[in-house]
């Protein structure tokens, strides 16, 4: 199909009333809509979109286009955040990049509202919309890994447990993130924090190539070699500049068999912890990754916790672990030698899909004595409500931060400032705990990551610093029509 003249039908005068499934390519529908259906262009009017444009587009896709009504539609649009509970007009659900390539020119002609679902998670929300058209990657989830080139290929909506997994299997690793069940996409996109990062740096530092569909309706490959303005865009820069099919990972020689686990004191001795932590940490090996959790645990009571991954000799790990484990009194020690994916998974169950939540972050240079004294001061007790950290340091300041679009390489830490809740009436509440607990540290904060900022938009030229004046630019001639906005947005320039 020639994709200049894909779908150039013209919108209906009259709103829609059904809303059926329109079927894959070379199948024939279960139903049709007998007439137009209401939708959202990107600036927000309302437009038509005619029965036959939308039936042209099931033809022309090998997975299914999907409409308020059919069965699959409400799984189809749920992501795992339950908070964002949105209608899109109609769901794409591709299963190659010719799909998206066409459901990407289907959206572009119209200037239809598009959100991209990877494997779904989006703390923000923004993989989902209402009245637009949502490019639904989840299916394309594909993981091999091969030992002898180490390099890994994964899909656009694997995730990092399926990246885990494959590559594992084959005694490799690369950095992948705390959670098995987020997305490979925008992780990566983001820039990609793990456990590992310390020792191999952040995963955009490990992709190779990628795949990716620019708002023309072109399949690319991109690489160091080839567009290379473009894979350094999407090495931090999310999801501005297209839609990622494929990624390539270099991988690592890895013993699953890590060093690992959690020590949790009482939340009265988290001075002291803190105290110490924020000296030793500096002197710390590249295999050594440690960050603190400040919490209320359902058995234990308001605690610190802090997890630990050595990625190295055990023993030489344990003989670097024991300052650590001597200060104060911890109530529990479960740091030993055990599979990696004891660790990788062990947040899944907490923060598993359909809870509502809330997110803020902060990129901070330095461990300092102020953040210490300011984190044990500002500490919530409350079930709903958790700061964690992202270790950063050692392989993630070895990249400059103009090397990527990712700057914040001089970060020692980043602190993610978590509530999570069931009750939809507790909505209110749980943000703004969320946002209190923030707004106390806030003044150690030099930038946030995009992958769980909520209200980052109106910071983005800041955020992004010496990148940004570039990462406009390259919008400028891959989306100059900002098709691709349901991130934290780079405007064209």
């Amino acid at each position: 199909m020639d994709r200049r003249s894909f779908c150039k039908t013209t919108l209906a005068a009259s709103m829609a009333a059904a809303y059926p499934l329109i079927g894959g390519c070379g199948q024939k529908t279960a139903t049709e809509a007998d007439t137009s259906i209401r939708a959202v262009s990107l600036d927000g009017a309302e437009i038509e979109l005619e029965k036959a444009a939308i039936k042209e587009l099931g033809e022309a896709l090998s997975g299914p286009v999907m409409l308020s009504g059919h069965p699959d539609y409400d799984g189809a649009r749920q992501i795992w955040n339950g908070m964002h509970d949105k209608r899109p007009a109609l769901i794409a659900r591709c299963l190659t990049s010719e799909d998206v390539s066409n459901a990407v020119t289907f959206a572009r002609e119209r200037e239809l509202l598009v959100a991209v679902r990877g494997g779904g998670h989006s703390w923000p929300g923004k993989s989902v919309c209402d009245d637009g058209l949502m490019i639904d990657l989840s299916h394309m989830r594909n993981v091999e890994a091969n030992a002898e080139t180490r390099r890994a290929f994964a899909g656009g909506g694997a995730l990092l447990g399926h990246l885990d997994d494959a590559t594992l299997a084959k005694g490799l690793v690369t950095t992948a993130g705390v959670v098995s069940h987020t997305g490979v996409g925008g992780y990566t996109l983001g820039g990609g924090f793990g456990r590992l990062n310390r020792k191999y740096g952040l995963t955009i530092d490990n992709l190779r190539s990628a795949e990716i569909i620019t708002a023309d309706g072109q399949v690319r490959t991109v690489s160091e070699e080839q567009d290379a303005d473009l894979f350094w865009a999407i090495r931090g820069g999310g999801g501005n500049f297209g839609v990622v099919t494929q990624f390539e990972y270099e991988v690592h020689p890895f013993d699953r068999n890590v060093l690992s686990g959690l020590i949790v004191w009482p939340i009265d001795q988290a001075p002291d912890v803190l105290d110490f932590y924020a000296g030793w940490q500096e002197g710390l090996s590249r295999e050594m990754y440690t960050g603190p959790a400040m919490l209320t645990h359902p058995e234990a009571g308001n605690v610190i916790a802090m997890e630990v991954v050595y990625n190295g000799d055990p023993a030489q790990g344990e003989k670097e672990l024991a300052p650590l484990r001597a200060i104060g009194s911890p109530i529990d020690d479960g740091v030993k030698v055990q599979d990696y994916k004891v660790l990788q998974t062990h947040e899944d169950a907490t923060v598993a899909h359909g809870i509502r939540s809330y997110a803020k972050n902060a990129m901070v240079g330095e461990f300092s004595q102020g953040l210490v004294d300011d984190m044990v001061d500002s500490y919530i007790a409350d079930p709903r409500a958790a700061i964690f950290t992202h270790t950063c340091g050692g392989a993630v300041s070895d990249v400059g931060e103009t090397d990527t679009a990712f700057p914040h390489r001089n970060a020692e830490t980043m602190l993610v400032f978590f509530t999570g809740w069931m009750d939809p009436a507790q909505d209110a509440e749980g943000k703004q705990l969320c946002r209190d607990w923030h707004a106390a540290l806030e003044k150690h904060s030099g930038g946030y990551y995009d992958n769980i900022e909520q209200e980052g938009d109106t910071r983005v030229a800041r955020n992004f610093g010496p990148n940004y004046d570039r990462l406009r630019q390259i919008k400028s001639e891959y989306d100059p029509g900002n098709l691709f906005r349901l991130n934290s947005n780079i405007e064209p320039a």
